[in-house]
């Protein structure tokens, strides 16, 4: 106990000093972490289970789950094993990760797995399917209880980015003649059904017609019917729409539960708050992802050369990318005024890159956020190509102005007998270079979601290894233009 107080004692220093690497969960993360490496290093089995059942009673299962992805897979599945009880093994397996959970299965058995589904939510339990074989998830939901085991198919059939992947179809909803009191019994009889913020009121078509704050059941009179503390209902979704339509929508109204309706405005699930956080957490991860150009999974701890293979196949853009701009250099190395052209390639690719970037990202953002719709887009596109163009001109002036002065005085010297030409070209093919940037980091986007891509892999290695190639030769073509007019 001494030893732990101490590595809290260090670790609330650490989130003192604002250091981003140690936050709370995170150092969390790493002290769990030692303790289990420490425990699977014991002698003999015996004490590697005492250690790892004593670590699992005294830690959430929600930060086992968490911690155990830097283990190896067998090390997870006895972790899991050692979990107190039922619940913890249920909050272990919905918080952990894809990888984990794929390692754990192969170790228990049918009927362990049907008792975990049974007391999950449906779409917690839809969620665990996705990491088992198909013949494994149909003979688990035969064992299962009939009643569950439809409830979860029903999620289950969605697309994984849809809006019914999200919801929950264990929901309350009542006629609009039950009374409040009716409606807490109900309530109080079904323990096993999560309670949202929001119970819905239906027609007798069972169509959705409104909802009541929880409190409402509380501070009115039982026998009030309940259609007459009910609010109309604003904003519903159907099972069909898209992960991001869902987010944007609880984003922008702050909704608490998210009804779903089928076609004839039938109630058929409900998307909670809490889901909708873990989704923008998921769209996030994946929007980081595409920028960095990598398809591997943040969360995960994986080997080095699977890291790799994810990796490898955007790299391989940028490395044909520089090929072809090498090679473009080159057919030009004999010309006298491409000498001293070439010192400044590094220079104009550096900018134009991190203009074409700021541009995509701006886009990409506002994309994501439901800020840019489809009427902003024409006026988002000239605003970005205006400031595209105003970058080019101030910083060409500027750069060009600075190595007319560093060649005019010696401090520079490039063999060019005329530093006037000199700042002209470097001036002139900055400009280019910025707003051949512009152009491609602008439309990028929209190209790309055009065609239903994810547009932050327009802020990736690809739409860069392209602006490296495009602003390159737009450099030369001015520089080959201008010197053309001039005897350098």
């Amino acid at each position: 106990m001494e030893h732990d107080t101490d590595e809290i004692e260090e670790f609330d220093d650490n989130v003192v000093s604002g250091n981003l690497m140690d936050s709370r969960t995170s150092q969390l993360d790493d002290v769990l972490n030692e303790k289990l490496e420490q425990a699977f290093h014991k002698p003999t089995s015996q004490f590697i289970l005492h250690d790892i059942a004593k670590i699992a009673s005294e830690h959430d299962p929600i930060d086992l789950a968490y911690a155990v992805t830097r283990l190896p897979a067998q090390a997870r599945s006895i972790v899991y094993e050692n979990l107190p009880d039922l619940n913890a093994k249920i909050f272990f397996m919905i918080n952990t990760g894809s990888n984990t959970r794929t390692a754990i299965f192969p170790q228990i058995s049918n009927e362990e797995i049907k008792r975990l589904l049974e007391q999950m939510p449906p779409d917690e339990a839809a969620w665990l399917l996705d990491d088992m074989s198909d013949r494994r998830m149909k003979r688990v939901l035969e064992i299962m209880e009939p009643k569950k085991a439809q409830r979860i198919r029903e999620v289950y059939k969605h697309d994984r980015n849809s809006a019914g992947r999200l919801m929950t179809n264990e929901f309350f909803a009542f006629r609009m003649n039950t009374t409040l009191g009716e409606v807490a019994n109900v309530i109080r009889d079904n323990p096993g059904i999560d309670l949202t913020r929001r119970i819905f009121v239906l027609n007798d078509d069972d169509e959705l017609i409104g909802f009541v704050p929880a409190r409402n059941i509380i501070v009115n009179p039982p026998y009030l019917p309940i259609r007459q503390v009910m609010r109309p209902i604003l904003h519903m979704i159907r099972a069909d729409a898209s992960r991001d339509e869902v987010v944007d929508l609880v984003e922008r109204y702050k909704i608490p539960a998210l009804p779903v309706v089928d076609d004839k405005d039938r109630l058929v699930g409900v998307i909670t708050y809490e889901r909708v956080v873990e989704a923008m957490e998921d769209i996030a991860d994946e929007t980081i992802a595409s920028m960095a150009g990598t398809a591997e999974d943040l969360s995960e701890h994986e080997p080095i050369f699977r890291r790799f293979l994810w990796r490898a196949p955007w790299l391989i853009v940028t490395l044909c990318a520089g090929l072809v701009t090498a090679t473009a250099m080159s057919y030009f190395k004999d010309k006298d005024w491409f000498t001293f052209i070439a010192l400044f390639v590094p220079l104009i690719t550096g900018m134009s890159g991190n203009v074409g970037i700021q541009c995509s990202t701006i886009l990409v953002r506002g994309m994501s956020t439901g800020e840019l719709s489809h009427g902003s887009r024409r006026e988002a596109v000239f605003e970005e190509l205006g400031i595209g163009l105003l970058i080019g001109v101030i910083f060409g002036l500027l750069c060009g102005a600075f190595v007319f002065l560093l060649n005019r005085y010696d401090i520079h010297y490039t063999g060019s007998s005329s530093p006037l030409v000199l700042g002209l070209i470097v001036s002139s093919g900055l400009m280019g270079a910025c707003l051949m940037a512009t152009v491609l980091g602008t439309l990028s986007p929209f190209f790309f979601a055009r065609f239903r891509i994810d547009p932050a892999v327009a802020s990736g290695p690809i739409v860069t290894a392209f602006n490296d190639v495009l602003s390159t030769i737009m450099y030369i073509v001015i520089a080959r233009v201008i010197s053309s007019f001039f005897i350098l």
